[in-house]
C-alpha cells in the first residue's frame, strides 16, 4: 500500500445491497420508466431535444441520423450509439408507433423484422407533432438538469401539449419491474381529457365511453372487452388482438386473407412458423400461403385445400399462430420520480396536471416579460415626449454612463430605462414610430392584464388547456384502426360455425366425412337416383346420419378409450369423395380399431349428459353403463372407457336414454333381454358386470342391440347365409346375466351367429363375404318368422366362403356397379341387389333351450371411478 492510502473494511453484503439498490434506481428512473408527464424515457427525450439544438424542425431539410446521433451521445446520452440510434429508428416506424415523432428518409426496417439502414445512410428530421411536445421549452416551463459532464443543460420533462404516454404507449423492463403500456386514439384521448377537465369526479366507466380501447398502429381486431375493461380500471389487463381476415375465391379456391396483424407481430416471423405447423400436421387444410404484402398495404394469403372448412382453418390458425396474440397491459409509469401502478383515469390526471402546471409558468414567464417590455416602453415614451432635452443631454456627456446617469437624474427613471434610451435609433425620433411605441404599450398593458387574470383564475386556466387541446385533437386526430369485437372473448369458436344439418357417412373401412345435407337432394319415386360416396375397393358406406355441426361425435375402440370430436371438426366432403381415415383425426393407438360411433347433443348441456347413459359391451360378455356427463371432459388423447381385461375387447357400444331394453347376442345363437335400469351406473374406469353367460371358452358376444321402440324387429344372420327376421316379442325380459334363449337354431349347416341388428321395413342388409363379395338386399324381403327357427338362405355360399360382416344400411333403390373400360363388372367391385332364396327351413330346433337358468345377478370389478381425469 502506499503511502497516504488506507484501507476501509466494508461487509460485502451491505456494499452488494447498497451497489444494487443505487444501480436498480438507477435503472428506473434514469432509464427504463417512462415519465407520466410526457410520456418519454430519458433516451427518447434526448433525442428530441438533440434534433431541437441541431434545428432539424420538420419543415427543414433532413440531416444525417449519423450527426443527430452523435449530437445526443456527444451532449446528453453517454451510452452506445445503438441505444440512440434504436430508439431513433422506432420513433419513425409506423408500425412501432401510432404517432410518429420522427420522419425518417431511407431505410428503417419492416414490420417483417428486416433491420434498419445503419445511422450513416439514413436521414431524419422532426415530425410536427414533435414540436408541439417541445412547444414553449422556452419558456421556462420545465426544470432543466446538468448532463452527465456538468457542461450543459438538458430538460427533465417535456412540456408536452400531447398526451403521448396514453396516444404512443410505452415498453421497458427495469429491475424488479417492467411496464408495457397500450398506445391509444389521440381524438378518443383528448375527448376523455376534456371530459376530465370538465368533472374531476368522473368515473372511468364514464371515460371509456371516450376513449373505447387501445387502438394499436397495426389496426387489427381486438378480441373480446374483458381485459380493456380490466386495463383501464386497474392499471392490469390482458388484451386479445386478432388478425384482420376476410374470406376470398383465389383460383378457384377458398381464401383466407389477412389485411392486418396484431401489434408487435413479426410479419415473416409468423408466416414461417404457420408454414412449419402445417408441415408437422397441426395445421391442417392449408395447400399454400403466399405474401402478397406491397406498398398499398399488407396482403397475406393462405389458400385452403378442396375439403377443408375456411372458418374451421381459421380458427386453427388463431390458435396455434400470432394471428391471434394477446397484449398485457401493465401501466407503470414514474410519478414524481417514483415507479407507479396508474389507470386511465389517473394518466389522464397527471397529464392535466403537467398541463396546469405548464400554463401557470408559462404565464408567469410572458408576464415577466411582458412587464420588463412595459416598463422600457415606458422609458422610451418619456423620452420621446422629451426628445429634445434628451438629444442635448446625451450631446453633453463625455460617455454612455455619464449619459445614463443623467437620465436616470433628471427623468427618474431605471437602470434598464435609460439603457434602452441611450441605445434608442434614431429612426425611432419620427413621429410614427413614437406613435408606434405608444400603440405597443397600450398593448402590452391588455397582456399584462390578460396574465395576470389568468394566473388568478384556474377556470381561465382550464379552458386554455382545452383549447390547446381541442387545436391539437384538430391537427392530428384521426380515425381508429383496431377494430373492437366486445363479445370476442364470451364467443367461442363453434359461434363462428353455422349449426346447419349435415350428413355425416362412415364407411366399412373407417373413412368418415361431412356433408352439407343441400346435396342430398329429395328425389320423386322413379328417380334414378344419384351416385353416393365414392369409396375404395371392396368398401361401401356403414353409417350415415343426420347431424348439426354443433354437435358431438363419439369414438369407442376396441382398447375401451373413447375420443371426440365436434361434428365441424370432420372434414368437409362432396357426395362422391371418400372422405379421411379416422385413424388420422384421433390419436388412436396403432393396434387399436375403432368399434363404435355415438352422435350425441351438446355436452356442455348438464340436463342432457345426465339423462343420457352410454352401454357397453365386451366380447366376454361384461356390460357396462355409464352417464354421458362422464365424458362431457374430453382430452386430445382420449379418456378411458371401460378398464378392458386380458383377451378381451369392447365390441359395442349405445346411447340410451334409461328406458331401453338391451339385447346382446352371443355366436353360439342365444340371447338375452334386459331393462337397462337392471345395470346400475358406473365410473369410466369401471370393468363392467355380466351381461351374459357365455356357454363355454369358446363362445363370445356378437353384437348388442339398445331398443326403444318395441316395434322394430330382430335380425340375426349366421356365417354360412342362414338370417331370420323375428319379433322383440319373441324374446322375453329376463335378468342380466342370464344364457339367454335361443335367437337361431345353431347347427352345422348354418354355421355360427354372426350378425344382430334391430330393423325396419325401411333398412337394406348389407353382406360381406370373407371373398370380399358385397351383397345388398331389402329387409322388406323378409318375412318374420319365429325366434327358434333356422330361418332362411339369406345368400348362397360358394365352396369354403362364409359372411364376414352384416350391416344395415339406408334403403337405396340404386345398385352401383364398377364396370372397367369395354364396359365388363370389375371382379370383387359387385354390390348387387339381391332377394334372399326363399328356402325355409324346417323348424328343426326344439324349445327346450328356452327354460335355461338365469343366474343371479354377480357383478364384476364394479369399482366406481375414482378421479374423472385417471384413465
Amino acid at each position: 500500500m502506499s503511502d497516504g492510502e488506507k484501507l476501509i473494511p466494508i461487509n460485502i453484503e451491505d456494499e452488494m445491497k447498497s451497489a444494487y439498490i443505487d444501480y436498480s434506481m438507477s435503472v428506473i428512473v434514469s432509464r427504463a420508466l417512462p415519465d407520466v408527464r410526457d410520456g418519454l424515457k430519458p433516451v427518447h427525450r434526448r433525442v428530441l431535444y438533440g434534433m431541437y439544438d441541431l434545428g432539424v424542425f420538420s419543415n427543414r431539410a433532413h440531416k444525417k441520423s449519423a450527426r443527430i446521433v452523435g449530437e445526443v451521445l456527444g451532449k446528453y446520452h453517454p451510452h452506445g450509439d445503438t441505444s440512440v440510434y434504436d430508439a431513433m429508428v422506432r420513433m419513425a416506424q409506423e408500425w412501432s408507433l401510432r404517432y410518429l415523432l420522427i420522419d425518417g428518409q431511407g431505410n428503417f426496417g419492416s414490420v417483417d423484422g428486416d433491420s434498419p439502414a445503419a445511422m450513416r445512410y439514413t436521414e431524419a428530421r422532426m415530425k410536427k407533432m414533435s414540436e408541439d411536445i417541445m412547444a414553449d421549452i422556452d419558456k421556462e416551463t420545465v426544470d432543466f438538469q446538468l448532463n452527465f459532464d456538468d457542461t450543459l443543460y438538458e430538460p427533465k420533462v417535456m412540456p408536452t401539449r400531447v398526451p403521448n404516454l396514453l396516444i404512443n404507449g410505452a415498453s421497458g423492463i427495469a429491475v424488479g419491474m417492467a411496464t408495457n403500456m397500450a398506445p391509444h386514439n389521440l381524438t378518443e384521448v383528448i375527448d376523455g381529457t376534456l371530459a376530465y377537465i370538465d368533472n374531476e369526479e368522473i368515473e372511468i366507466d364514464e371515460l371509456m365511453n371516450h376513449v373505447k380501447a387501445p387502438d394499436f398502429p397495426t389496426g387489427g381486431v381486438i378480441y373480446g372487452y374483458d381485459g380493456v375493461r380490466e386495463a383501464f380500471k386497474t392499471g392490469r389487463g390482458r388484451i386479445v388482438m386478432r388478425a384482420k381476415v376476410g374470406f376470398e375465391e383465389v383460383n378457384g379456391k377458398e381464401a383466407i386473407i389477412v389485411s392486418e396483424i396484431p401489434y408487435q407481430v413479426n410479419k415473416a416471423e409468423m408466416i414461417k412458423k404457420t408454414a412449419d405447423l402445417i408441415n408437422e400436421k397441426r395445421i391442417e387444410g392449408i395447400s399454400n400461403i403466399r405474401d402478397e404484402s406491397d406498398r398499398s398495404g399488407m396482403r397475406i394469403v393462405y389458400e385452403l385445400k378442396r375439403d377443408a372448412v375456411p372458418n374451421v382453418v381459421l380458427n386453427t390458425l388463431y390458435k396455434f399462430t400470432q394471428l391471434q396474440s394477446s397484449f398485457s397491459v401493465n401501466n407503470i409509469a414514474l410519478v414524481k420520480g417514483r415507479p407507479q401502478m396508474l389507470n386511465l383515469k389517473d394518466l389522464i390526471h397527471y397529464f392535466v396536471e403537467h398541463r396546469h402546471d405548464v400554463v401557470v409558468r408559462r404565464t408567469q414567464f410572458e408576464l415577466r416579460k411582458a412587464e420588463e417590455r412595459a416598463h422600457i416602453l415606458e422609458g422610451l415614451i418619456i423620452a420621446s415626449d422629451n426628445i429634445d432635452e434628451v438629444i442635448a443631454l446625451i450631446r453633453s456627456s463625455k460617455d454612455g454612463d455619464e449619459a445614463r446617469t443623467k437620465l436616470i437624474e433628471r427623468f427618474t427613471l431605471s437602470e434598464i430605462q435609460a439603457r434602452a434610451i441611450v441605445e434608442m435609433r434614431l429612426r425611432q425620433l419620427t413621429g410614427l414610430e413614437q406613435d408606434k411605441l405608444r400603440a405597443e404599450y397600450e398593448e402590452i398593458m391588455k397582456l399584462i392584464q390578460h396574465l395576470k387574470d389568468l394566473l388568478a383564475s384556474k377556470e381561465m386556466r382550464m379552458q386554455l388547456i382545452k383549447d390547446e387541446l381541442i387545436e391539437i385533437r384538430d391537427k392530428y386526430g384521426d380515425g381508429r384502426r383496431s377494430t373492437i369485437e366486445y363479445a370476442g372473448g364470451d364467443v367461442s369458436i363453434e359461434d363462428l360455425i353455422a349449426d346447419e344439418n349435415v350428413v355425416i357417412t362412415i364407411s366399412h373401412a373407417g373413412y368418415i366425412k361431412r356433408t352439407n345435407l343441400s346435396e342430398y337432394k329429395t328425389q320423386n319415386r322413379g328417380g334414378v337416383g344419384q351416385k353416393s360416396a365414392g369409396t375404395r375397393d371392396q368398401d361401401f358406406l356403414e353409417h350415415l346420419f343426420v347431424a348439426t355441426n354443433h354437435q358431438y361425435l363419439l369414438f369407442f375402440t376396441q382398447k375401451g378409450k373413447c375420443f371426440w370430436m365436434r361434428v365441424y371438426e370432420i372434414p368437409e366432403g362432396s357426395k362422391t369423395s371418400k372422405g379421411r381415415a379416422i385413424q388420422n383425426l384421433i390419436n388412436i393407438e396403432s393396434d387399436d380399431k375403432v368399434k363404435a360411433f355415438i352422435c350425441t347433443q351438446d355436452l356442455k348441456d348438464k340436463d342432457y349428459t345426465n339423462s343420457h347413459n352410454l352401454i357397453m359391451v365386451t366380447k366376454k360378455g361384461q356390460v357396462k353403463k355409464t352417464s354421458l356427463d362422464k365424458y362431457s371432459k374430453p382430452r386430445v388423447n382420449g379418456v378411458a372407457a371401460i378398464t378392458i381385461k386380458d383377451g378381451d375387447e369392447l365390441l359395442a357400444a349405445e346411447l340410451t336414454d334409461g328406458n331401453s331394453h338391451i339385447m346382446i347376442a352371443v355366436k353360439s345363437g342365444k340371447m338375452v333381454r334386459f331393462e337397462e335400469s337392471k345395470t346400475r351406473p358406473m365410473g369410466r374406469t369401471a370393468s363392467g358386470v355380466r351381461g351374459i353367460t357365455l356357454k363355454d371358452e369358446t363362445d363370445e358376444v356378437i353384437g348388442m342391440v339398445s331398443v326403444n321402440d318395441m316395434e322394430s324387429e330382430i335380425l340375426v344372420v349366421a356365417e354360412n347365409g342362414y338370417g331370420k327376421r323375428s319379433s322383440i316379442d319373441e324374446y322375453r325380459i329376463t335378468n342380466r346375466g342370464g344364457k339367454g334363449v335361443k335367437t337361431l337354431n345353431i347347427t352345422e349347416k348354418t354355421g355360427k351367429l354372426i350378425s344382430i341388428n334391430s330393423v325396419t321395413d325401411a333398412d337394406d342388409l348389407m353382406i360381406i363375404n370373407k371373398s370380399g363379395l358385397t351383397i345388398r338386399m331389402a329387409v322388406e324381403d323378409l318375412r318374420v318368422m319365429g325366434r327358434a327357427t333356422q330361418g332362411v338362405k339369406l345368400i348362397n355360399i360358394k365352396g369354403n366362403d362364409s359372411i364376414a360382416a352384416v350391416t344395415k344400411v339406408m334403403k337405396d333403390d340404386v345398385s352401383e356397379v364398377v364396370l372397367d373400360e369395354d364396359g365388363n363388372i370389375i371382379e370383387g367391385e359387385v354390390i348387387e341387389r339381391v332377394k334372399p332364396v326363399l328356402e325355409i327351413l324346417e323348424d328343426e330346433g326344439s324349445t327346450d333351450d328356452d327354460d335355461d337358468d338365469y343366474t343371479e345377478e354377480e357383478e364384476i370389478d364394479d369399482e366406481e371411478s375414482v378421479d374423472e381425469d385417471d384413465e
